[in-house]
């Protein structure tokens, strides 16, 4: 296929939409969606897991308890159930916090207003039980703000994903 100067080059790559096009951040994947061609088929780490992981892995739910968090970006194209969802597939025990919506980190505003992410963050710590071991969401920025307001580490949920699965055996017939 040959390169049509005026056509974007994930259109390229991804021939008209025929492959998919993962964004490892939620708050980027959302902006693509509204800025891109809806001819590409975008995914962010919960939906392309969902779809594209569970006839190829096998899941066993770790004996760990962990916590999440649903990015704003999730939230707006509502995914929080969804990242629920792959939580409970890989992890016994997972936690919400009730009182925190937005980290307060604003795009990348939290390197330069450490208030906003402070003061969203406030009542994270005292929110989650005795025995969280990690925690897991969508984006790296708002990872770096739960983590420094958390006491707990947290990643992006496809490490939990990695540690909690393993390919699935085929029988080949002779």
């Amino acid at each position: 296929m040959g390169i049509i100067p005026e056509m974007p080059m994930l259109l390229v790559a991804s021939e008209n939409g025929k492959y998919p096009v993962y964004c490892d951040m939620s708050p980027c994947l959302l902006r693509m969606k509204e800025t891109l061609s809806s001819e590409l088929d975008l995914y962010e780490p919960v939906t392309f897991i969902l779809k594209y992981f569970p006839d190829r892995l096998q899941f066993k739910k770790l004996n760990k308890k962990i916590a999440i968090h649903t990015t704003c970006s999730s939230t707006k194209m509502g995914l929080e159930n969804e990242l629920l969802q792959v939580a409970r597939m890989c992890a016994e025990d997972v936690v919400v916090p009730d009182e925190v919506g937005c980290c307060g980190w604003a795009g990348d505003r939290g390197f330069t207003h450490p208030e906003l992410n402070a003061s969203a963050l406030k009542p994270l710590k005292r929110q989650l039980p005795d025995g969280v071991e990690s925690g897991y969401s969508t984006s790296r920025t708002c990872e770096i703000g739960l983590s420094l307001h958390s006491g707990v580490s947290y990643k992006s949920i496809v490490y939990l994903v990695d540690e909690a699965t393993h390919e699935k055996k085929v029988n080949k017939k002779k």
